[in-house]
């Protein structure tokens, strides 16, 4: 069964508290490519890397069936930021 945009934005909410989710699905319905941004106070004082530690964890069941999953995580600030 293929992941949904809806399924990934449950688990990134609650996992990581999310207060802004875009995710798109790039593969055409097939639930196996996504680009999401994900802004999330839980970033708060962490690097990129661990930053997208975070986010493979939350989806780690999900991540069995994604061929590729691209992101841009960012803090509540940075979103701020970016678009004033």
């Amino acid at each position: 069964m293929p992941i949904t945009v809806d399924q990934l934005k449950q688990k990134l909410e609650n996992e990581l508290e999310a207060t802004h989710l875009d995710i798109v699905d790039t593969s055409d319905g097939c639930g196996a490519k996504f680009q999401a941004l994900i802004v999330s106070p839980k970033f708060d004082g962490k690097p990129l890397l661990q930053r997208h530690r975070m986010v493979n964890t939350a989806i780690e069941t999900e991540m069995k069936e994604i061929h590729a999953f691209q992101m841009k995580t960012l803090t509540p600030e940075q979103w701020e930021k970016q678009n004033s």
